[in-house]
């Protein structure tokens, strides 16, 4: 009889403490995250997603108690990276960082996978303008000297992964020049640099972040900026609207999820990255790095990406680039 009695009460305060644990405050205190996070790049490590991503990962770590990971699975269109997200378990533990290089992909690659359909919005990360790189002995100094020379033979483009942003602001420079110019893929970054020291391409399409010790060092030359405006750290450097070419590119990197994490872990993550992305010791690294740290909502994250999605496919569609 007695716990019969007490059958109520007990089963009112178990509804009360699963209603406790389903909160989104409760969820980040005790329920999630319970292991260590990993943040799948589909980019070789070195370049300008993997260290803004290591960077941010790091304090992102402290923020919630748990280890962040960086997990690079490199690949074109980003195919390998996305499906090793979408066979993890959907627990909010495994998240992916797409780019716009990922809005590109969808329309220039017949992907497996739909970045829309499939994933979802976590929050921005940081934006970015790319250069136009030669090496140290390169007889280019500037985007005249590059066309000049481009006007009198085939010239060679070296970017990281099909699909990525690097690769098809290479082919947008292409056919906004109409220059003979055949394009080189790499893994990495470092492979960029490589290729351009060695003399196996004459111009490569990579971030200043990725390859700031090359840049800065004197190893290697910016050109041109492919920003609006010249950046805080290469003043010197002319963008190619300035050079006279109608040509611009602005990337960015974002943290998105599989479809099917609990919205309790999204809310979660998304609040920690807001908080990260504005402390000012973070802030002040990434932008000493060439990277513009951004956060955002789900819902600012997903315009932004159907933004870009319709922009690029217009430019991939005008320049008769084949998918």
């Amino acid at each position: 009889m007695r716990t019969s009695s007490f059958a109520p009460t007990r089963r009112r305060l178990l509804l009360a403490g699963a209603a406790t644990i389903a909160s989104p405050l409760a969820f980040g205190q005790g329920g999630f995250p319970s292991q260590p996070l990993k943040i799948i790049v589909p980019f070789g490590p070195g370049g300008l997603a993997d260290v803004t991503a290591r960077l941010t990962a790091q304090k992102l770590g402290d923020k919630l108690g748990q280890q962040v990971l960086i997990d690079n699975r490199p690949g074109a269109g980003g195919i390998v990276a996305a499906q090793t997200a979408l066979t993890a378990p959907k627990d909010g533990h495994t998240l992916i960082l797409f780019s716009n290089g990922t809005t590109i992909a969808k329309t220039l690659i017949k992907l497996p996978y739909d970045p829309q359909a499939d994933f979802v919005p976590v929050s921005s990360l940081a934006y970015f303008d790319l250069n136009l790189l030669v090496s140290k002995d390169s007889r280019f100094t500037n985007l005249k000297s590059l066309l000049a020379e481009g006007a009198r033979r085939p010239l060679t483009f070296g970017t990281i992964n099909p699909g990525s942003t690097q690769h098809l602001s290479a082919e947008l420079f292409k056919a906004a020049t109409k220059l003979n110019a055949t394009l080189v893929p790499f893994k990495t970054s470092g492979e960029v640099q490589a290729g351009l020291q060695r003399g196996d391409i004459d111009v490569g399409f990579e971030s200043y972040t990725a390859l700031r010790g090359a840049i800065d060092g004197g190893v290697l030359r910016a050109i041109a900026g492919t920003g609006p405006a010249r950046t805080p750290w290469l003043p010197n450097v002319p963008t190619a609207r300035e050079q006279g070419v109608d040509y611009e590119v602005t990337g960015w990197n974002a943290v998105y999820a599989p479809k099917g994490v609990p919205e309790a872990a999204l809310e979660v993550i998304g609040n920690a990255m807001r908080d990260v992305l504005a402390q000012p010791e973070l802030r002040k690294r990434l932008a000493e790095m060439g990277a513009d740290p951004r956060a955002s909502t789900a819902a600012e994250m997903g315009s932004v990406f159907e933004r870009d999605r319709r922009k690029w496919q217009q430019v991939i569609q005008q320049a008769g680039i084949k998918v």
